[in-house]
Protein backbone atom coordinates (compact mmCIF):
# COMPACT_ATOMS: atom_id res chain seq x y z
CA UNK A 1 0.00 0.00 0.00
CA UNK A 2 2.86 2.39 0.81
CA UNK A 3 4.55 1.55 -2.50
CA UNK A 4 1.30 2.27 -4.38
CA UNK A 5 0.94 5.62 -2.60
CA UNK A 6 4.55 6.56 -3.32
CA UNK A 7 4.15 5.60 -6.98
CA UNK A 8 1.11 7.88 -7.33
CA UNK A 9 2.93 10.76 -5.66
CA UNK A 10 5.95 10.22 -7.90
CA UNK A 11 3.78 10.18 -11.04
CA UNK A 12 2.37 13.59 -10.12
CA UNK A 13 5.82 14.96 -9.28
CA UNK A 14 7.05 13.84 -12.70
CA UNK A 15 4.18 15.51 -14.61
CA UNK A 16 3.62 18.73 -12.68
CA UNK A 17 6.46 21.28 -12.79
CA UNK A 18 4.74 23.24 -9.99
CA UNK A 19 4.98 20.35 -7.50
CA UNK A 20 7.81 21.04 -5.04
CA UNK A 21 7.54 18.05 -2.73
CA UNK A 22 5.58 14.86 -2.10
CA UNK A 23 4.25 16.40 1.11
CA UNK A 24 2.79 19.31 -0.85
CA UNK A 25 1.08 16.92 -3.25
CA UNK A 26 -0.23 14.69 -0.45
CA UNK A 27 -1.70 17.43 1.71
CA UNK A 28 -2.64 20.15 -0.78
CA UNK A 29 -3.42 18.68 -4.22
CA UNK A 30 -7.17 18.35 -4.71
CA UNK A 31 -6.76 15.92 -7.60
CA UNK A 32 -4.64 13.56 -5.52
CA UNK A 33 -7.14 13.70 -2.66
CA UNK A 34 -10.09 13.07 -4.96
CA UNK A 35 -8.47 9.95 -6.42
CA UNK A 36 -7.55 8.61 -2.97
CA UNK A 37 -11.10 9.23 -1.73
CA UNK A 38 -12.45 7.50 -4.82
CA UNK A 39 -10.43 4.36 -4.13
CA UNK A 40 -12.08 4.11 -0.71
CA UNK A 41 -15.54 4.85 -2.11
CA UNK A 42 -15.03 2.30 -4.90
CA UNK A 43 -14.20 -0.41 -2.33
CA UNK A 44 -17.52 0.18 -0.57
CA UNK A 45 -19.32 0.35 -3.92
CA UNK A 46 -17.92 -3.02 -5.04
CA UNK A 47 -18.91 -4.56 -1.71
CA UNK A 48 -22.53 -3.44 -2.19
CA UNK A 49 -22.39 -0.65 0.41
CA UNK A 50 -23.46 1.94 -2.11
CA UNK A 51 -24.90 4.51 0.29
CA UNK A 52 -21.59 4.80 2.15
CA UNK A 53 -19.74 4.86 -1.17
CA UNK A 54 -21.90 7.70 -2.45
CA UNK A 55 -21.52 9.63 0.81
CA UNK A 56 -17.71 9.44 0.53
CA UNK A 57 -17.78 10.56 -3.10
CA UNK A 58 -20.12 13.48 -2.41
CA UNK A 59 -18.09 14.59 0.59
CA UNK A 60 -14.98 14.51 -1.60
CA UNK A 61 -16.82 16.52 -4.26
CA UNK A 62 -17.59 19.28 -1.76
CA UNK A 63 -13.98 19.32 -0.54
CA UNK A 64 -12.22 19.17 -3.92
CA UNK A 65 -14.65 20.32 -6.63
CA UNK A 66 -14.09 16.98 -8.39
CA UNK A 67 -16.98 14.55 -8.78
CA UNK A 68 -16.06 10.90 -9.36
CA UNK A 69 -18.86 8.37 -9.17
CA UNK A 70 -17.86 5.55 -6.81
CA UNK A 71 -18.60 3.00 -9.54
CA UNK A 72 -15.97 4.38 -11.93
CA UNK A 73 -12.88 2.25 -12.58
CA UNK A 74 -9.56 4.10 -12.29
CA UNK A 75 -6.13 2.64 -13.00
CA UNK A 76 -2.76 3.58 -11.56
CA UNK A 77 -1.17 7.00 -11.72
CA UNK A 78 -4.16 9.18 -12.62
CA UNK A 79 -3.18 12.87 -12.40
CA UNK A 80 -6.08 15.33 -12.18
CA UNK A 81 -4.40 18.72 -12.55
CA UNK A 82 -6.23 21.55 -10.71
CA UNK A 83 -9.37 19.51 -11.19
CA UNK A 84 -12.18 21.97 -10.43
CA UNK A 85 -15.29 20.93 -12.34
CA UNK A 86 -14.09 17.47 -13.36
CA UNK A 87 -16.95 14.93 -13.58
CA UNK A 88 -16.36 11.21 -14.08
CA UNK A 89 -19.42 9.00 -14.57
CA UNK A 90 -20.37 5.67 -13.04
CA UNK A 91 -19.33 3.34 -15.87
CA UNK A 92 -16.27 5.33 -16.95
CA UNK A 93 -13.01 3.40 -17.07
CA UNK A 94 -9.60 5.09 -16.93
CA UNK A 95 -6.36 3.29 -17.70
CA UNK A 96 -2.92 3.80 -16.18
CA UNK A 97 -0.97 7.08 -16.10
CA UNK A 98 -3.70 9.28 -17.58
CA UNK A 99 -3.80 13.07 -17.17
CA UNK A 100 -7.04 15.05 -16.87
CA UNK A 101 -7.24 18.83 -16.62
CA UNK A 102 -9.91 21.04 -15.05
CA UNK A 103 -13.45 21.14 -16.40
CA UNK A 104 -13.31 17.73 -18.08
CA UNK A 105 -16.43 15.56 -18.26
CA UNK A 106 -16.37 11.82 -18.89
CA UNK A 107 -20.11 11.46 -19.28
CA UNK A 108 -23.02 9.75 -20.96
CA UNK A 109 -25.42 10.92 -23.65
CA UNK A 110 -28.78 9.91 -22.15
CA UNK A 111 -30.56 7.48 -19.87
CA UNK A 112 -29.22 4.28 -21.42
CA UNK A 113 -28.62 1.39 -19.09
CA UNK A 114 -25.37 -0.55 -18.76
CA UNK A 115 -22.13 0.86 -20.11
CA UNK A 116 -22.81 4.52 -20.94
CA UNK A 117 -19.57 6.36 -20.17
CA UNK A 118 -16.24 6.37 -22.02
CA UNK A 119 -13.20 4.18 -21.53
CA UNK A 120 -9.76 5.82 -21.59
CA UNK A 121 -6.77 3.67 -22.45
CA UNK A 122 -3.33 4.09 -20.90
CA UNK A 123 -1.37 7.38 -21.03
CA UNK A 124 -4.32 9.42 -22.29
CA UNK A 125 -4.31 13.22 -21.91
CA UNK A 126 -7.62 15.10 -21.78
CA UNK A 127 -7.26 18.89 -22.07
CA UNK A 128 -9.08 21.58 -20.10
CA UNK A 129 -12.83 21.74 -20.62
CA UNK A 130 -13.00 18.74 -22.94
CA UNK A 131 -16.16 16.63 -22.94
CA UNK A 132 -15.95 12.93 -23.74
CA UNK A 133 -19.51 11.62 -24.00
CA UNK A 134 -20.63 8.07 -24.70
CA UNK A 135 -19.70 4.40 -24.23
CA UNK A 136 -16.72 4.27 -26.60
CA UNK A 137 -12.97 3.89 -26.20
CA UNK A 138 -10.26 6.54 -26.34
CA UNK A 139 -7.12 4.62 -27.31
CA UNK A 140 -3.75 4.34 -25.60
CA UNK A 141 -1.55 7.46 -25.80
CA UNK A 142 -4.41 9.52 -27.29
CA UNK A 143 -4.61 13.30 -26.82
CA UNK A 144 -7.85 15.25 -26.53
CA UNK A 145 -7.40 18.99 -27.09
CA UNK A 146 -8.78 21.60 -24.68
CA UNK A 147 -12.45 22.34 -25.31
CA UNK A 148 -13.00 19.37 -27.62
CA UNK A 149 -16.31 17.49 -27.58
CA UNK A 150 -15.59 13.83 -28.32
CA UNK A 151 -18.60 11.76 -29.40
CA UNK A 152 -16.96 8.85 -31.23
CA UNK A 153 -14.07 6.46 -30.71
CA UNK A 154 -10.51 7.78 -30.85
CA UNK A 155 -7.80 5.34 -32.04
CA UNK A 156 -4.51 4.62 -30.29
CA UNK A 157 -1.81 7.32 -30.58
CA UNK A 158 -4.30 9.82 -32.05
CA UNK A 159 -5.00 13.50 -31.41
CA UNK A 160 -8.59 14.77 -31.49
CA UNK A 161 -9.67 18.41 -31.65
CA UNK A 162 -12.80 20.46 -32.27
CA UNK A 163 -16.57 20.45 -31.73
CA UNK A 164 -17.48 17.77 -32.52
CA UNK A 165 -13.95 16.41 -32.25
CA UNK A 166 -12.10 15.12 -35.30
CA UNK A 167 -8.90 13.08 -35.34
CA UNK A 168 -6.11 15.26 -36.74
CA UNK A 169 -3.09 13.05 -36.06
CA UNK A 170 -2.40 9.32 -35.75
CA UNK A 171 1.02 7.97 -34.81
CA UNK A 172 2.47 11.44 -35.23
CA UNK A 173 1.30 11.72 -38.84
CA UNK A 174 -1.18 14.33 -39.99
CA UNK A 175 -4.62 13.14 -41.03
CA UNK A 176 -5.95 14.73 -44.23
CA UNK A 177 -3.24 17.40 -44.20
CA UNK A 178 -4.12 18.58 -40.69
CA UNK A 179 -2.02 21.61 -39.62
CA UNK A 180 -1.44 20.20 -36.12
CA UNK A 181 2.31 20.36 -35.49
CA UNK A 182 2.67 20.21 -31.71
CA UNK A 183 1.30 18.05 -28.95
CA UNK A 184 -0.27 20.23 -26.30
CA UNK A 185 -3.73 21.25 -25.15
CA UNK A 186 -4.41 24.37 -27.18
CA UNK A 187 -2.30 24.89 -30.30
CA UNK A 188 -4.55 23.25 -32.84
CA UNK A 189 -6.34 24.71 -35.84
CA UNK A 190 -10.10 24.21 -35.70
CA UNK A 191 -10.97 21.63 -38.41
CA UNK A 192 -14.51 23.03 -38.75
CA UNK A 193 -13.14 26.53 -39.37
CA UNK A 194 -10.73 25.05 -41.90
CA UNK A 195 -13.58 23.35 -43.77
CA UNK A 196 -15.64 26.55 -43.80
CA UNK A 197 -12.64 28.48 -45.11
CA UNK A 198 -12.16 25.89 -47.86
CA UNK A 199 -15.83 26.12 -48.86
CA UNK A 200 -15.66 29.92 -48.89
CA UNK A 201 -12.61 29.79 -51.16
CA UNK A 202 -14.36 27.36 -53.51
CA UNK A 203 -17.48 29.55 -53.60
CA UNK A 204 -15.36 32.56 -54.56
CA UNK A 205 -13.73 30.57 -57.36
CA UNK A 206 -17.10 29.44 -58.71
CA UNK A 207 -18.47 32.98 -58.49
CA UNK A 208 -15.50 34.34 -60.47
CA UNK A 209 -15.87 31.60 -63.08
CA UNK A 210 -19.58 32.37 -63.48
CA UNK A 211 -18.90 36.09 -63.91
CA UNK A 212 -16.32 35.31 -66.61
CA UNK A 213 -18.86 33.07 -68.35
CA UNK A 214 -21.51 35.78 -68.24
CA UNK A 215 -19.12 38.38 -69.67
CA UNK A 216 -17.88 36.01 -72.37
CA UNK A 217 -21.38 35.01 -73.43
CA UNK A 218 -22.54 38.62 -73.52
CA UNK A 219 -25.41 37.93 -71.14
Amino acid sequence: MFDELKAELDSIMARDPAARSRAEVYFLYSGFRAVRDHRVANWFFRHNMKLIARWISQRSRHKTGIEIHPGATIGKGLFIDHGMGVVIGETAEIGDNCTIYQGVTLGGTGKDQGKRHPTLGNNVLVGSGAKVLGPFRVGDNARIAAGAVVLTEVPDNATAVGVPAKVVKVNGERVENSPCDSLDQIHYTDPVAEELSSLDKRLSELSSAFEEFENGAGI
